[in-house]
């Protein structure tokens, strides 16, 4: 049964919200405990449907994963002897299974990964990442929509030089590299929170890294590395979600657990459209909290979306949704996903006016939207549908609510909290 979340428009939002680890780190942390043997603990992981695939990826390799909803805890046991083989039903369903191969070809000398999965934003090739894994030694070939790699001479440290501040292939560099013989530099790495939290993981674990959180990193390997108890990174996109969630409604929302040096774009240009931000607050709870507020109609931005720490494009459809009800007229480029305006269609449902040309979207601002049936197609257009359906006359329908599961823990119920009428429903 397809599952949608059903939003009644009119409701100011304000309380207080809590942002759990990043989806983008948390993933990439489970696959970094199989760079070590015995038993790794990550804390703080958020209560997403992602984390139940990425588990089972694990236990199919060999692994014991135990998962603490409530508290947040994954404990993953990893065995001396692991197995290299990544089963298509699971890597098509999240595009993080890719972070799998570094550490694979790094334990075991080999890798088996079907090609990757994920939202359907655009075309996301793993080229980059065969690159720097090739560089150190490991050799590809394709067959039957799996990658085989495998390093006979095994990993030696390189020089890797990306043309692009590519994530992944990033992450799939640091994650070899760490346990390569000698010295390894990367130049033009990308600087994402995540991947720096993913190498003071590392750090933690006995591996030699220096220059984390800049776009050039040096690595030292080892021989072996030990697991360790390691906190999950506060998720910039979940809490840059609840600050536009606080401005498209004129609300008022402490955000506690958000980094604000994490967002500082995304928080500017909040304060551009007329939000008063404070970025040390302290909410109801006694907690640090970045906190959100407006009073009446936002005014539209331009937006253009580039790597970290240019404007995140996981935060895209959310400033769409936002200069769909501003005064004036904002231009959103879009640099990284070339799919990623699928969602404009479904937004111009609800009565936005957005004109797209190549990878730019012209927006419009209207001075209200109608509730109407929508389709989410991934996680952030789902979210940021339903942000739309929060200033909607009437009710809106927002499909795909499995979507926003696979980025968002209990988004519904935390939206009732600050004073949405929102419900899980069958579609």
């Amino acid at each position: 049964m397809v599952q949608a979340f059903k939003v009644r428009g009119g409701h100011r939002l304000q309380g207080v919200v809590t942002v759990s680890g990043a989806k983008n780190s948390a993933l990439k942390l489970m696959a970094v405990s199989l760079l070590a043997v015995g038993e790794t603990t990550i804390t703080h992981a958020p209560d997403i449907d992602d984390l139940d695939v990425m588990s089972e990826l694990l236990v199919r390799l060999g692994c014991s994963v135990a998962r603490d909803r409530n508290l947040g805890l994954v404990r993953i046991d990893v065995p001396q002897s692991l197995d290299h083989r990544a089963e298509y039903d699971l890597v098509r369903q999240i595009r993080a299974s890719t972070a799998l191969m570094g550490p694979l070809i790094a334990r075991t000398g080999a890798v088996d990964i079907a090609l990757p999965g994920g939202d359907a934003i655009g075309s996301r090739g793993v080229d980059m990442h065969m690159d720097a894994l090739e560089a150190l030694g490991a050799s590809f070939t394709t067959e039957h929509g799996y990658l085989h790699a495998t390093a006979a001479n095994g990993l030696q440290g390189a020089d890797i030089v990306f043309d692009f501040p590519s994530v992944g292939a990033t992450e799939n560099a640091v994650l070899a590299a760490v346990l390569a013989k000698g010295r390894t530099t990367i130049t033009n790495a990308a600087r994402e929170p995540e991947i720096a939290d993913i190498c003071e993981m590392l750090v933690a674990m006995g591996a030699h890294i220096d220059g984390i959180g800049t776009s050039s990193l040096t690595i030292d390997g080892v021989e072996q590395l030990s697991p360790v108890v390691h906190a999950t990174v506060p998720d910039r996109i979940v809490a840059g979600t609840w600050a536009a969630a606080a401005v498209i409604t004129a609300g008022d929302i402490f955000i506690e657990n958000a980094r604000s040096e994490h967002m500082a774009l995304v928080l500017n240009k909040l304060e551009a459209m007329g939000a008063v931000v404070d970025r040390d607050a302290v909410s109801p709870n006694s907690a640090p909290a970045v906190r959100v507020r407006m009073d009446g109609r936002p005014s539209a931005v331009d937006v253009v979306t580039l790597p970290y720490p240019g404007f995140p494009t996981d935060l895209q459809p959310m400033m769409i949704a936002l200069n769909a009800i501003a005064s004036g007229a904002g231009m959103v480029t879009e640099n990284l996903y070339e799919s990623r305006f699928r969602f404009v269609h479904e937004l111009a449902r609800l009565g936005a006016d957005v004109r797209t040309d190549g990878h730019h979207a012209l927006v419009r601002g209207v001075e209200s939207l109608s509730g109407a049936p929508v389709e989410a197609t991934d996680i952030r257009a789902g979210a940021g549908l339903v942000l739309a359906g929060l200033v909607a006359e009437g009710e809106t329908t927002v499909f795909g609510a499995h979507h926003v599961d696979r980025g968002y823990a209990d988004f519904a119920e935390n939206l009732r909290r600050l004073g949405a009428d929102v419900q899980r429903a069958d579609g």
